[in-house]
C-alpha cells in the first residue's frame, strides 16, 4: 500500500528486510513528501533509513542526486498509472476518460493526500536544479497525453480541453496542499460536468 505521496506504508521490520538503497528511497519519498525537499536533511533521511550518511553518499552523490533520483521515480510511477488506465479499457476510448476521472476521484479524496508531491518539490526548487527538468517534462507528458486521450474519444478541441482539465486537477492538488480540502472535493464533480458539455465530433 502507498501514502497519497506515493510513499510505501511498511512497518520497521519490512523496512530493514529492503536493501539499504531501497530504504533510502522509502525514507526520502515520506519525508520530502511530508515536510519538504529542503526542510529534511541526509542525516533525518539515513535514519530513518536505517543506516547511516556515508552509505547514502554511497548510493547517492548527494542530496541533490537523491532528489533527482526521488522525483523521477514519482515520474515513472505516475506514467505507469495512465499506462494502466488505458491498457484496462483499450475497447474505448470513453471508458478510459472515465477511467481517468475516477483515478482523479481517488486522489483527491485519498486522506492521505496533501498536494502532488512533484508540484510541491518543484515549487522549493531553483529553476536549474536538475529534478526541476524531470518534474516539467513529466507534467508536459501528462498533458500531451491527456491531449491523445481527448482526441481518441472525439471530443472537440482535445487541446483545449486537456488545458482546462490538466489546470482544474492540477489547482486541486496545490488547494489541498493549502490545506483545503473543501473546493478540492467539487473538481470532481466540475470534470465531469465539463466532459458531458463539451461538443463531440461525429464520427463519419
Amino acid at each position: 500500500m502507498r501514502s497519497a505521496g506515493g510513499s510505501e506504508l511498511i512497518s520497521e521490520g519490512q523496512r530493514a528486510a529492503k536493501s539499504p538503497r531501497e530504504r533510502i528511497l522509502i525514507a526520502a519519498r515520506d519525508l520530502f513528501y511530508r515536510h519538504g525537499v529542503h526542510a529534511v536533511g541526509v542525516e533525518a533521511i539515513a535514519d530513518t533509513a536505517l543506516t547511516n550518511k556515508m552509505t547514502l553518499y554511497r548510493h547517492f552523490g548527494s542530496k541533490d542526486d537523491l532528489i533527482v533520483v526521488y522525483v523521477q521515480q514519482l515520474a515513472n510511477e505516475g506514467d505507469d498509472v495512465l499506462d494502466r488506465i488505458l491498457s484496462e479499457n483499450l475497447d474505448s476510448p470513453q471508458k478510459q476518460v472515465d477511467a481517468w476521472v475516477k483515478h482523479v476521484e481517488d486522489v483527491l479524496t485519498n486522506k492521505l493526500e496533501r498536494g502532488c508531491a512533484l508540484a510541491n518539490a518543484a515549487v522549493e526548487l531553483d529553476t536549474g536544479h536538475p529534478a526541476r527538468a524531470v518534474i516539467e517534462a513529466y507534467k508536459q507528458r501528462k498533458h500531451d497525453r491527456l491531449v491523445g486521450l481527448f482526441r481518441a474519444a472525439r471530443y472537440s478541441d482535445p487541446d483545449l480541453l486537456a488545458d482546462e482539465v490538466f489546470l482544474l486537477f492540477e489547482g486541486a492538488r496545490i488547494s489541498i496542499q493549502c490545506g483545503g480540502k473543501g473546493p478540492a472535493l467539487r473538481v470532481v464533480g466540475m470534470l465531469r460536468g465539463l466532459l458531458a458539455s463539451r461538443p463531440r465530433l461525429i464520427e463519419a
